[in-house]
């Protein structure tokens, strides 16, 4: 019964319910009582695991604190992620706080916003998991698990755009949706509808149900159990899907929805996974999954090929996501998101300077240009400082 609770606790922080079925049943135990004990269990087992992420020189920096908190730039575990590269921001759903929090990605990890507040109202949340940005919509997309629905703010002032679904297994109905991914090229947003076991389909225009795929859980090529992460390769039509309970991720046709293979069996060993919680397509097609109860990130070939592992200590980590403007891997654990400089662990994920790609520049790049220049201004106009072009700066310091 330990290893019951202590996988119940594991994988899902809501400790006020029980999310596997025990083959005993326990009525002398309240749900306060398992949910203590769960988490005495847990910072026990926890204690006796070796690795630091603290002292790993790969993280560049780490957001909120060991314990749960409630203040800003604090957590009650967090989830979903997803960087707004055009701002510099990384957003974080703070499941047990019902909200969202945004922080800078160019300046230490800082504060930066905050969205919702537990309820059951338009623009409020009960205990949120996914969120995507849309920047085709100037919108952020946050699945609204418990509450049933998906919700939608404007990126530029946060204000509250729309709120759609209930629940049920109908059209635009949903059962603990748990995340969002966003498919430009076919104008589609994709939510894991977790509890229903399938993915729906929703036009970006409207948020009009199109279609679905799955309905009935099973472990059959394109059958689900509990999915609980998506992400879309662009480059090839493709969508990544984590099929939790049966430890796989499956990739699927963005075109039809049809499957294409599979990837992925419970174990420990380099390319199998238990309990993959979160996914995300870094550059050349790599897929980067939380493999959550291994204690690890892994990295595969966008053919599912193993390619390398992130050890993340004592630390499970449940969400993931990848800014390749700015050569980051961002992931959840607990009460704290950390950051990856991706070139340090993926070789070929730092920032690359193109011409089209000025405003996705860092912060610290755009300011070092813009002296720079002011500099240059000042120079005698036969000096060879007067003579670098802009492109060529920004080029310079992307190697620094």
């Amino acid at each position: 019964m330990v290893g019951w609770l202590v996988r119940s606790f594991a994988c899902c922080p809501r400790t006020r319910r029980i999310t596997h079925t025990s083959p005993r049943a326990i009525p002398s135990l309240s749900l306060a009582c398992v949910g203590l004990l769960c988490r005495g269990l847990e910072s026990l087992l926890l204690n006796q695991m070796e690795g630091n992420l603290d002292d790993d020189t790969r993280i560049k920096l780490s957001i909120g604190t060991k314990e749960e908190g409630d203040a800003d730039g604090q957590f009650f575990f967090t989830l979903g992620l997803a960087f707004d590269h055009h701002r510099g921001l990384l957003f974080v759903v703070d499941f047990g706080n019902h909200r969202v929090q945004a922080f800078s990605c160019d300046d230490g990890g800082s504060f930066v916003s905050k969205l919702g507040e537990e309820g059951n109202q338009p623009g409020q949340l009960f205990y949120p998991w996914g969120i995507a940005i849309d920047h085709d919509h100037d919108r952020i997309l946050v699945a609204d698990c418990d509450n049933n629905r998906v919700q939608s703010w404007s990126l530029s002032d946060q204000s509250l755009l729309s709120c759609v679904g209930t629940k049920g297994s109908g059209d635009l109905e949903f059962y603990c949706p748990r995340d969002i991914a966003i498919d430009k090229h076919h104008h589609r947003i994709i939510i894991a509808d977790t509890y229903n076991h399938r993915l729906v389909f929703l036009s970006s225009i409207d948020l009009s149900f199109l279609f679905s795929i799955g309905s009935k859980r099973g472990s059959q090529p394109g059958e689900f159990n509990n999915l609980s992460s998506v992400a879309i390769d662009d480059d090839r039509d493709r969508i990544i899907v984590c099929d939790t309970y049966n430890n796989r991720v499956q990739v699927l046709s963005s075109i039809d929805g049809s499957f294409l293979f599979e990837f992925g069996s419970q174990g420990n060993q380099p390319g199998q996974l238990n309990n993959p919680s979160g996914v995300c397509i870094a550059n050349h097609g790599r897929i980067i999954v939380a493999d959550q109860i291994n204690n690890r990130l892994q990295s595969f070939t966008h053919e599912g090929h193993h390619i390398s592992s992130f050890d993340c200590g004592s630390e499970m980590p449940t969400g993931v996501a990848f800014d390749e403007h700015r050569g980051l891997i961002a992931f959840s654990a607990r009460y704290r998101v950390h950051v990856i400089g991706a070139n340090q662990w993926l070789a070929d994920t730092e920032f690359t300077w193109r011409v089209d790609r000025h405003r996705d520049a860092p912060s610290w790049m755009k300011q070092a240009v813009s002296t720079m220049t002011m500099i240059r201004s000042l120079v005698d106009e036969s000096s060879a400082m007067s003579m670098i072009p802009n492109e060529l700066l920004f080029e310079i310091f992307s190697f620094l």
